[in-house]
């Protein structure tokens, strides 16, 4: 349309919120308008993408505009005002508005489909290139330094490009464009093995190609690579070799925490694991994330995870990594780059000191890694993907709060202290960082400290209040409280925290009347000065009352409890049996001469005085007595949940089928006879030692109890929705990364026609927590609290 045409008509404007910048959203806009003949501009502004558009089709350019985004666009709002200037000649991508890149941060996303084709084609000049990308993929997050996001404010500071890279960086119709880590072979970082502890590499012995081939070939010769990947180090190994996979065991001190797999591609996957067609679309995704998988069993070592019948698959997520498996048609070990308990390493000089003793090579680059990114990992619920830990791909793309969330305040939840995340809020979103870790570990605690100031810095943001988790030694909540300075410091309770994560994941909106919450997880500080951990609160963001909870048994040895399941199974057995009862009807069980070896002497009285021994209605403990009772977990657990996890991977499917009567009976009576309702376990442990008695299979055993569980949930939650006006029932905590848990419940919450809620896009577990935090915050300073 010529300029004096458009004129005539006024001027539409649309500002854009979302992830719209980083991810070839202008370019998109312009192609867009010049095929509709429409003018104007686009440019970034503080408010988000500003698009103005004169010309007959300008009212039809957002329904076309939706249609037509770049894979790793989404759009969460646009608004539109009419404008009365005349109408430019052409359309033209504008320069940005001072500030405007503090909008969004998008994450690191795996190769996409046309960079990969370039690597794989001998005429493209991008040729084995392991660091190809555009504007559709690639590194982002992981290489920012600053705000703006620019190549100058990130690790590619350091590459000059080339006149070719420069062409395509600067061209609108070039999917580079803009694109701030492009790179080449004439200009870009590089790719080298090295043998770790010294010495020299014969290539040869591996590959007649390049390093990252000659890596592979080192593979499949049977030695443990450490690969510098887009977040962080990770060693690699053939996975269906058992003695070099337990040589990485070894070296690592992992002992049975399960190692992730990479495969090059869905056959591999599928002869080791089942895969449907909407896990195959999760694991080709632009996000790559691990996808836990039903394992098809004895294809692989039972080194590769001891004791779990689920196997965690990623495909390849750079073109490095897809030219390091092109020979490798079995799967590869995985695993974070670190000795067991320390964060991954990012740095070359850092993985030469840490990981020497694991790795016999190093598959080393040049472009540094500025913030580490954890593999995120995913579990298929039905058809919907619900993410266990939030990291590479899914970080730090904001979350959409309810429409009528308070966005007059900005809050920082600064998350638990296990699992921790943390989370600002800006206008209607919330911003949930990367999994950080254990805040235990030192590395850790400075890195997520180092990643706030970054996330505080990028977004621009000054909170109005800090929101800690209400107990007191969390480092989290020490942490929030050092910060605060003269801010107020609003605290939580843990497990309304989990509710309101869960309601916010959800959508729900603020105003929206309460629902019944249900959170089971291993622990966290209760209002009463007890560990809870099995809660039945009725809740909204803004508050909540208790209305049940599962049996408060002593937590004997406090943290021993937690790492030793045998000692939850002594407590549950003595809170009502007792050892006379034990001990007169089930003497000839294995589980009565362990316990009579235990110095019961010294932990009845640790209860008697109440020394170091606090009430508990954790579920994560009762599952973990539930396993320690069958024999499958006893001394120590190696990683957290591993008790539970095995005592559900042992789980008998076909059990589930059973008549009901034969789940296990758990019964609902009143603390002290006149309290709140709790759920009794006494003869479900009576039930559980008798089938042991009967030489009953450990996988009906769980299925029983997994079943009984569910049904006293639902009982609960019948007895207290009854004669209210409670609809809808939020799940939340790590217990329900129990997939057999969830689902069982689900089906209990469907038969009273409630609605349930249940975890998406943050994890269920304490990696969520932040976002329930600052949720609640919200509502907090909301009502002038």
């Amino acid at each position: 349309m010529t300029g004096l045409a458009a004129e005539k008509l006024s001027g539409l404007g649309l500002i854009v919120q979302g992830q719209v910048q980083g991810v070839g959203f202008r370019p998109t806009v312009w192609r867009l308008a010049r095929e509709m003949d429409l003018t104007g501009d686009v440019r970034n502004t503080a408010r988000g993408v500003e698009i103005r558009l004169w010309g007959e089709m300008a009212d039809r350019f957002e329904v076309r505009l939706r249609a037509a985004l770049p894979k790793l666009a989404r759009i969460d709002t646009v608004e539109a005002y009419r404008i009365s200037d005349d109408a430019p000649d052409n359309f033209e991508i504008a320069p940005s508005e001072a500030g405007s890149d503090r909008i969004s941060v998008t994450p690191d996303m795996a190769v996409c489909p046309d960079c990969l084709e370039e690597t794989r084609d001998p005429f493209q000049r991008r040729y084995r290139y392991p660091f190809a990308n555009c504007t559709n993929c690639g590194p982002r997050l992981s290489i920012i330094r600053e705000a703006p996001y620019d190549r100058a404010t990130t690790t590619m500071a350091a590459f000059e490009m080339c006149p070719d890279c420069r062409a395509e960086y600067e061209n609108p119709g070039d999917r580079r464009f803009h694109a701030q880590p492009i790179a080449c072979h004439v200009c870009g970082p590089r790719a080298w093995l090295e043998k770790l502890g010294g010495g020299t590499v014969n290539l040869e012995a591996f590959s007649m190609m390049d390093d990252v081939d000659a890596a592979g070939g080192a593979l499949m010769n049977g030695h443990i690579v450490a690969v510098k990947g887009l977040g962080g180090f990770h060693l690699a190994c053939d996975a269906t070799r058992a003695d070099v996979v337990q040589t990485l065991r070894e070296r690592k001190r992992r002992s049975d925490k399960p190692f992730a797999l990479m495969a090059r591609d869905l056959d591999v996957i599928r002869a080791h694991a089942e895969v449907s067609e909407a896990e195959a679309e999760l694991l080709a995704s632009p996000e790559a994330p691990i996808v836990l998988l039903k394992a098809r069993l004895e294809t692989l070592p039972g080194a590769v995870a001891p004791g779990l019948d689920r196997l965690g698959f990623m495909l390849p997520n750079t073109p490095m990594h897809h030219m390091l498996l092109r020979r490798m048609k079995r799967p590869v070990v995985m695993t974070s780059g670190n000795m067991s308990g320390r964060p991954q390493c990012t740095g070359n000089d850092e993985a030469r000191r840490e990981l020497a003793p694991i790795a016999d090579f190093a598959l080393f680059h040049d472009r540094d890694i500025e913030n580490r990114i954890d593999d995120s990992v995913v579990r298929l619920d039905g058809e919907a993907p619900a993410i266990l830990r939030r990291a590479r791909g899914y970080a730090p793309r904001p979350i959409p709060l309810p429409d009528d969330a308070p966005d007059a305040h900005t809050v920082f939840a600064l998350g638990s202290e296990l699992k921790n995340t943390f989370c600002l809020t800006d206008q209607g979103r919330a911003i949930l960082s990367q999994h950080m870790g254990d805040l235990e570990d030192v590395a850790t605690f400075d890195e997520a400290a180092r990643n706030l100031d970054l996330y505080r810095r990028f977004y621009g943001l000054d909170p109005d209040a800090i929101v800690v988790d209400a107990h007191p030694e969390y480092l989290s909540t020490k942490r929030g409280y050092e910060m605060a300075g003269g801010l107020p410091v609003i605290e939580v309770n843990h497990h309304h925290a989990h509710i309101a994560a869960c309601l916010a994941d959800n959508g729900r909106a603020f105003a929206a009347p309460p629902v019944l919450g249900v959170a089971m997880d291993g622990l966290g500080l209760g209002d009463d000065g007890t560990i809870w951990g099995g809660e039945f609160l009725v809740a909204d963001y803004a508050g909540y009352r208790r209305a049940g909870l599962l049996k408060p048994v002593p937590l004997i040895g406090g943290a021993a409890a937690v790492r030793e399941p045998w000692r939850n199974a002594y407590a549950h057995l003595m809170a009502e049996m007792g050892w006379a009862e034990l001990k007169m009807n089930f003497a000839d069980l294995d589980l009565v001469r362990r316990l009579e070896a235990a110095p019961r002497a010294q932990l009845d009285a640790m209860v008697a005085s109440g020394t170091n021994s606090p009430a508990s209605s954790s579920c994560g403990r009762l599952f973990d007595a539930a396993a320690a009772i069958t024999g499958l977990a006893w001394d120590r657990q190696s990683y957290e949940a591993q008790a539970a996890m095995a005592f559900e991977a042992a789980l008998d499917e076909d059990a589930l089928s059973e008549p009901d009567d034969l789940a296990y009976p758990f019964s609902i009576p009143l603390l002290g006879g006149r309290g709140l309702p709790y759920i009794e376990p006494l003869a479900v442990w009576r039930a559980m030692l008798g089938d042991l008695v009967l030489d009953t299979p450990v996988g009906v055993i769980s299925a029983r109890f997994h079943r009984g569980l569910a049904k006293a949930i639902g009982q609960m939650i019948r007895r207290i929705t009854a004669d209210s006006d409670i609809d809808t029932v939020a799940l939340s905590g790590g217990c329900f990364q129990n997939a057999t848990l969830q689902w069982l419940v689900l089906d209990q919450v469907a038969k009273q026609g409630l609605c349930a809620l249940t975890h998406r896009n943050v994890p269920a577990n304490d990696g969520g927590l932040a976002l329930g935090q600052a949720a609640v915050g919200l509502a907090h300073l909301n009502r002038g609290g």
